[in-house]
């Protein structure tokens, strides 16, 4: 018979203690081919998995036993998002339709907000951004199980399983947290669908690292919110049993939107412990475990540190989120997510903001202030005083001794003057290359790909060579392919143009990608930058000749930079 969909609370409400659900029985091929296994002396993964399982049942079981103590804070949480629900509720349209409307906006900065604000609608981004950003969680409940649909889904982690070469460790993770232990899981080498749904029926979780890399639309999704972030947008699947929780209590180093697709989770936030876990420089985590791996952007979430229960507190938020909800928490806030009894859960996460603070910008400014001043500064190259040692450093910091209020008083005076040789700009497009170097390439439009260098009709056909000949002319209008897909710096020497268009989808998979620019086209490139998003003509591009304005256009052209305004 089939059982009737029951929301999260009218599941709680009806099960009870004493009608525990039946324990489920595994699949016929799942045991035999557990039986092979044992047969064949490789006993050691099936004997991981039966562990799994009977922590599951015992798990389920617990909390179904715990269901009529949840009842009350969950109906008081349920309470508080129907009160948000007047401001938050929205409808939209499919991410297809949104997806090829967003196509037809010219301009890529405008079209990444738009993007974001159908992310986190109905809330308007602008109060977003002043009154949530890196402040506290949020919580978007919509009645709404299709708002997200087409991001992603079950079918295609399956499809991707089957036809990708998905890597154990690399691109996936097989994890469980059962009895306060956190653990992974992976086998080596390629993770095919046969273990994988093995794993995953023995109440294991399951965390795709790099989504962007074989699905084309959170490719898409991620390449365009980039530009709203101006950090790498990153993000990881998580695909839950019922009943079963994946990961240990723990905070992120990164801005977190959690978007549900399929199924529900019931969720708690906690506020960070202390201050020094405000905005965390790392995850919970042991210090330089701490790693990045794709998202081209991938954001690759560390394991992160266990926390007990009793570390942790009450939580701020508590929730159950249903397919078409979102939930935003900054960095530093503790959340865990458990899967409940009646169905499996979906989401992506989408990340931002990682080592993308005032102190990352300073932790490349400040060496290079200090190098200039004791350069250009001869207070800086003074010698420190010869008895220093014995009335400064921490044998002496307890000491009473007016040397050291007058060796402070200089390090204070020296500090104020730094400032002075701080190569501000510099710093910032030291790390404006980081992020071109993180970002994904964009995923181009129709009309992007027929106006630019991929799309162009040069090709073999009928044993020759056809429409080679177009040419760029002093008349041809064109423009950036995207608003930040390249960037003029100079490292002092040499001026480079660092650019996006042939990153990889994996995340540093290559190099940054830049050339020299000479110095008479400079001003050329930058008139380029700040024209976005006007085409201008080539002719007007201010060259020291016709020559070098179209010279300079064909080379970003073939570089993928640049896009005409009408296919040549």
């Amino acid at each position: 018979m089939e059982r009737r969909h029951m929301s999260a609370f009218a599941l709680y409400q009806t099960v009870t203690a004493d009608l525990p659900p039946p324990a489920k029985k595994p699949p016929l091929q799942v045991a035999e081919k557990k039986k092979k296994k044992k047969e064949n002396g490789v006993g050691k993964v099936s004997t991981v998995k039966a562990q799994l399982k009977s922590e599951r049942k015992k798990k389920k079981k617990k909390k179904l036993l715990k269901a009529s103590q949840r009842e009350e804070s969950l109906k008081g949480a349920a309470e508080v998002s129907m009160q948000e629900e007047e401001c938050v509720n929205g409808d939209a349209a499919g991410l297809d339709a949104l997806l090829a409307d967003l196509a037809k906006v010219s301009n890529s900065r405008e079209r990444a907000s738009k993007l974001f604000q159908w992310l986190i609608s109905p809330i308007p981004a602008k109060s977003f951004f002043k009154e949530t950003w890196e402040k506290k969680p949020i919580l978007v409940q919509r009645k709404n199980p299709d708002y997200y649909k087409g991001l992603f889904s079950c079918a295609e982690f399956d499809r991707i399983l089957r036809q990708e070469d998905v890597q154990y460790g690399v691109n996936l993770d097989v994890t469980s947290y059962t009895n306060g232990t956190r653990e992974t899981h992976n086998p080596p080498g390629r993770a095919l669908p046969y273990t994988v749904w093995d794993f995953y029926e023995s109440g294991c979780s399951l965390r795709m690292l790099n989504p962007q890399a074989f699905s084309s639309t959170v490719w898409n999704v991620l390449s365009i919110l980039q530009e709203q972030f101006g950090s790498m947008a990153g993000a990881n699947i998580y695909l839950t049993p019922p009943g079963t929780q994946g990961f240990a209590p723990h905070y992120d180093d990164i801005e977190a939107f959690v978007v549900q697709l399929e199924g529900k989770k019931h969720w708690r936030v906690y506020n960070p412990r202390t201050e020094d876990e405000i905005l965390p420089v790392l995850s919970s985590q042991s210090p330089g475990s701490c790693r990045v791996s794709d998202a081209t952007a991938l954001c690759l979430f560390s394991s992160p540190a266990n926390f007990d229960q009793a570390e942790i507190g009450k939580p701020i938020l508590e929730v159950v989120l249903e397919a078409g909800d979102l939930l935003y928490f900054p960095r530093g806030f503790i959340h865990q997510g458990d899967c409940l009894p009646d169905t499996h859960s979906l989401h992506i996460t989408i990340s931002a903001q990682q080592k993308n603070s005032w102190g990352d910008l300073l932790q490349k400014m400040v060496p290079a202030a200090l190098e200039i001043a004791m350069e250009e500064d001869v207070e800086f190259r003074q010698g420190l005083p010869l008895d220093y040692l014995t009335y400064m450093g921490v044998q002496n910091s307890d000491k009473d001794d007016p040397r050291r209020t007058k060796f402070f008083s200089q390090i204070e005076n020296l500090m104020k003057k730094l400032i002075n040789y701080a190569p501000v700009d510099a710093a910032v497009d030291q790390k404006a290359r980081d992020f071109l170097h993180d970002c994904l390439p964009p995923l181009l439009t129709p009309e992007e790909l027929a106006s630019s260098v991929r799309g162009a009709p040069a090709r073999w056909e009928r044993g020759q060579v056809m429409d080679v000949g177009a040419q760029i002319t002093t008349q041809t209008r064109v423009r950036l392919l995207r608003a930040g897909c390249a960037r003029l710096c100079s490292d002092g020497e040499a001026v480079h143009l660092y650019y996006t268009t042939d990153n990889s989808r994996v995340y540093h998979k290559e190099e940054l990608k830049s050339f020299e620019i000479k110095a008479e086209n400079t001003d050329a490139i930058e008139f380029l930058i700040h024209s976005y998003p006007k085409f201008v003509t080539v002719g007007s591009f201010p060259c020291d000749s016709a020559d070098d304005r179209i010279t300079l256009a064909e080379l970003l052209f073939e570089r993928g930079i640049i896009h005409t305004a009408e296919p040549l």
